[in-house]
């Protein structure tokens, strides 16, 4: 399927920051359920964090962007990189709470789950506490890749925590 996509870079600097202009962006803009939303880490002589939207037809595209533009957003053509972040993906609202990844495979965009550390793939039946909060990253061949972590009980958690302790918090 041939995808369109629009860069919005608003000059963050935080992912939870980006996240939230993120979030609050796809609802605005009543983004369909076959809509990507995803951060991007833009290096250089200015760090920041860029926003992706890739819509499912041409049309979407111009009225996003045209919405982007009345909102005082500037939007370029494409996604800054391919391996994006992913916040807002087909399925993600199913990702609450405990899930298999079974259910995770099935019912959201993700392609992958991976263990840090482990070999091979989880089973299918192994289960999976989000945190309400599933963060894929897009990787090089186009796969959607949810890295995960051995948790308590048997269990994995993601990677990314949805508040993370900053370095160094208690110096």
């Amino acid at each position: 399927m041939t995808r369109y996509a629009l860069t919005v870079d608003a000059g963050i600097r935080d992912l939870r920051a980006a996240d939230h202009l993120l979030h609050t962006l796809a609802a605005e803009l009543a983004l369909p359920e076959g809509a990507f939303g995803c951060t991007h880490l833009v290096r250089g002589d200015r760090p920041r964090v860029a926003l992706s939207f890739t819509l499912p037809s041409e049309p979407l595209l111009s009225t996003v962007r045209e919405r982007l533009a009345a909102a005082g957003y500037d939007s370029t053509p494409g996604v800054p990189d391919a391996a994006g972040r992913a916040v807002v993906y087909p399925g993600v609202s199913a990702l609450t709470g405990t899930v298999t990844i079974a259910d995770v495979l099935t019912r959201s965009a993700i392609d992958r789950v991976a263990v840090l550390g482990g070999p091979g793939d989880p089973a299918p039946g192994t289960r999976l506490v989000t945190w309400d909060h599933v963060r894929p990253q897009w990787q090089y061949d186009g796969t959607l890749l949810l890295t995960a972590m051995p948790a308590v009980g048997d269990t994995l958690v993601p990677f990314e925590v949805p508040a993370p302790t900053p370095c160094c918090a208690d110096h």
